[in-house]
């Protein structure tokens, strides 16, 4: 059973300063929800309810959303405001969450290698929260583990010029939709990239990645990447890209953002 999730926090955000200067990416709003709360939401939907986040400094408003605030909600008690509280409050007393701090910027892969100690000995997802999603991703992919028992990341085509901005798999394809990855590239020029099939900000890891994490040498941009560990454990084993079902918005790229935030405004508001 997958019961924990990773939120690797820890990144700057230099794409929106100066907003960022002050803000954690992650609690940038999508109409009036911060992308830290889609992200917990996609995954309580998959039956996840152990949070664990990989932080640094300037992200103490991450841990002050995920708590009680006893001010404003005594100031909105028998309001009509009340309710706009309902699904957080709901959130917070269903979930728990912790914490470590990622001291060094080294990349997605030591993030998570930082996360270990909230994780333990357990196949875990990790969401990236500005990769948006809508359409249940991480249950599908739950689903999907719980047949294979491996690792997994979500895929999705992208255009072949843009295959220099993602990890990129090869692989061959064993159902619809599930490829058995046997090639995985770190953010390759368009005529190096194996595939146009981009892994996107959702993973189920088997724990054993943590040791591989621990044995990866710093590979592009002298960061340790998920994507080299990833490689290890497909040529050991296997590894799955899926090419998920649903929506993904690139809240990451002010493009994207703004995308995201017209369309759930369209969607739940007029």
């Amino acid at each position: 059973m997958i019961t924990k999730c990773l939120f690797p926090a820890a990144g700057y955000g230099t794409r929106f300063l100066p907003a960022t200067k002050s803000i954690p990416k992650e609690m940038l709003p999508i109409v009036n929800k911060p992308l830290i709360h889609y992200g917990i939401d996609e995954a309580r939907k998959a039956g996840i309810n152990e949070f664990g986040f990989v932080t640094g400094r300037s992200k103490r408003a991450i841990e002050d959303y995920l708590d009680y605030n006893p001010e404003i909600e005594s100031s909105i008690k028998g309001s009509s405001k009340e309710k706009l509280l309902e699904d957080t409050t709901k959130m917070i007393s269903e979930s728990t969450f912790t914490y470590v701090r990622q001291k060094q910027m080294k990349g997605l892969g030591h993030a998570i290698l930082t996360g270990e100690a909230l994780i333990g000995k357990n196949p875990f997802a990790v969401i990236l929260a500005d990769d948006l999603c809508e359409g249940d991703v991480l249950s599908q992919m739950v689903k999907l583990y719980n047949k294979f028992k491996c690792s997994i990341v979500a895929i999705e085509e992208v255009p072949k010029e843009d295959t220099s901005k993602y990890g990129v798999i090869a692989g061959k394809e064993i159902e619809n939709g599930v490829f058995m990855i046997h090639d995985m590239v770190e953010k390759p020029e368009p005529k190096n990239a194996p595939s146009n099939l981009a892994i996107i900000g959702r993973y189920i890891l088997t724990p054993d990645i943590f040791d591989i994490l621990r044995d990866t040498k710093p590979g592009k941009g002298g960061e340790i990447q998920i994507t080299d560990a990833l490689l290890h454990q497909a040529k050991k084993g296997m590894v799955l890209g899926y090419k998920f079902k649903g929506k993904r918005f690139d809240c990451g790229s002010v493009d994207g953002f703004v995308e995201a935030t017209n369309y759930f405004y369209k969607k739940f508001y007029l």
